[in-house]
């Protein structure tokens, strides 16, 4: 397959400069229009609050030791504070490494250890499992504290001198296609390229309000609405989750214009039974998973609004692709946005493949990560270089029509997505690895027939002369990961299949759960 350009008119050259320069941009048109809205408290903040508390937590950041490069890990649900801390920590020139707040303290000591921030934001609920990991180091915060913070260090910080076009400005975590999850290192320059192709293709402005629940911890939440929504003047409601009841009723209260969701969310809100005049609504924008035809004109029938689909991942700062609003094929995610070009290759050679037939979809634009964090090896997995440029591994198994649009038919080789989370299958394994009755393990996805999405499927070697339990293994498990990750079946074998190599071989355990029903 020759490889496919974007549709739509080319924005370069993007600008080189940081992030925080949107901002500010924002804020210097309309310093008391309203930014952000407290969806608990309905308390609301003007641009030029947010502006001015985002100063002072940079300089109090720097005051604290932060130079530039450092990383501060942010550990919290969504609140108006978590976005103080965010842009606080750009303005002192740091990195921000987000943390979904469902984790142990084991789970964040892993990212700790790996990402090694100099100081960290917790909420309340966070803050035990946080700061057991933390310690008495100096540098920790709670996010309710922020505002005091704010009036206690006001003023500016010093101004911090960086190229935007390799200096980091966030490293969230991604497992990729395979193994445990990576920093990914997305630059300035990466996240205000993909902001000006998501807003180039009209899914908000300054006339827009958002009702924000998507978790601003993933690149979806928050690349995707909380950073152009600031950059670009629009309104946001911020929601600590979903709750289909409280959903609606914000989108009347607020006449919010744009909706951003993930399929578990439009299956709550197609069974929820509720009705709400959602006519303030543009379009509903489903991304993060595929979403299911049916679970889509569901919401479209029972709400008259407009769904459409787009499709990213962390390490493309997420955008690569989005449905013209009025222009959807469905079962597809649209084409690429602008500059992003791709090419579908074969999963076993990755010799490039004709229009309309099955393989690899590979992507290429200025949003493209840099790599993932101190991990050479596995950066080379995912960025392939060649004469035609940079591309970047999807991992995602696909096929495109002759006008770009891209049809998803599987989930990532490895990868195990559950609810729009991604779950590890080597993390899972290795903690099953660690009951001292198990002498093997191996983990795959397998379908749960609803809108969740895959489930860890466990198959288990036990060490002979012990009788643990199917029970026994998922509490071992879920006492030391997220609710997400844990195991949901688990089944008994005398053997896990495996290469001469060692590598499982999980196509064959994922043919053998089939064959059973």
């Amino acid at each position: 397959m020759p490889i496919q350009y974007s549709p739509h008119m080319s924005l370069e050259p993007y600008p080189v400069h940081p992030l925080t320069d949107d901002l500010i941009a924002t804020t210097v048109k309309w310093p008391d229009k309203i930014a952000l809205i407290d969806g608990v408290s309905e308390r609301s903040y003007t641009f030029n609050e947010v502006l001015r508390a985002s100063l002072s937590i940079g300089r109090m950041l720097q005051e604290q030791g932060v130079e530039p490069g450092d990383r501060v890990g942010l550990v919290a649900p969504n609140s108006p504070e978590w976005v103080i801390a965010f842009w606080g920590t750009l303005f002192a020139g740091g990195t921000v490494t987000t943390l979904n707040p469902l984790y142990t303290a084991r789970e964040i000591g892993t990212q700790f250890e790996d990402s090694r921030p100099k100081a960290c934001f917790a909420a309340d609920a966070t803050a035990d499992a946080a700061k057991e990991v933390w310690g008495d180091k100096n540098g920790f915060h709670l996010l309710g504290d922020v505002w005091s913070l704010a009036d206690k260090h006001d003023g500016a910080p010093k101004e911090v001198s960086f190229d935007p076009l390799t200096h980091l400005a966030v490293l969230p975590y991604s497992s990729g296609t395979t193994g445990v999850p990576k920093g990914v290192m997305l630059t300035h320059y990466n996240l205000t390229s993909n902001i000006r192709q998501t807003l180039s293709m009209g899914l908000i402005d300054g006339f827009s309000t958002l009702i924000n629940f998507l978790p601003f911890f993933h690149i979806y939440g928050m690349a995707v609405l909380m950073i152009p929504a600031l950059a670009v003047g629009a309104t946001q409601v911020v929601l600590p989750g979903f709750d289909p009841k409280r959903f609606l009723e914000v989108i009347v209260e607020y006449n919010a214009t744009n909706l951003f969701m993930v399929p578990p969310a439009m299956l709550l809100l197609a069974n929820s039974g509720a009705s709400a005049d959602l006519s303030s609504v543009r379009f509903i924008m489903s991304g993060a998973a595929p979403l299911p035809l049916d679970v889509a004109r569901r919401v479209a029938e029972t709400y008259d609004v407009y769904v459409m689909q787009g499709y990213g991942m962390t390490e493309a700062s997420p955008v690569t692709h989005i449905t013209p609003i009025g222009r959807d094929k469905p079962g597809t995610v649209g084409p690429p946005v602008a500059d992003t070009r791709q090419k579908v290759v074969a999963i076993d050679g990755g010799e490039e493949l004709p229009i309309g037939e099955i393989g690899e979809l590979l992507v290429a634009g200025p949003q493209v990560m840099q790599g993932y964090f101190e991990k050479a090896d596995s950066t080379a997995e995912t960025i392939v270089e060649d004469e035609t440029g940079r591309w970047l591994r999807t991992g995602d198994i696909c096929s495109v029509d002759d006008e770009g649009y891209v049809t998803v038919h599987d989930r990532a080789k490895e990868m195990i997505k559950y609810k729009g989370y991604q779950i590890a299958p080597a993390e899972l394994e290795a903690l099953i690895m660690e009951h001292p009755d198990v002498s093997d393990a191996a983990v795959i996805p397998k379908d749960s027939g609803t809108a969740d999405g895959e489930i860890p499927k466990a198959f288990v070697v036990l060490r002979e002369g012990t009788n643990l339990t199917i029970e026994q293994i998922q509490e071992h498990v879920a006492g030391k990961v997220a609710p997400y990750k844990k195991v949901r079946e688990v089944e008994f074998v005398e053997k896990i299949p495996k290469t001469a190599s060692g590598k499982i071989l999980r196509r064959e355990l994922k043919a053998q759960d089939r064959a059973k029903g």
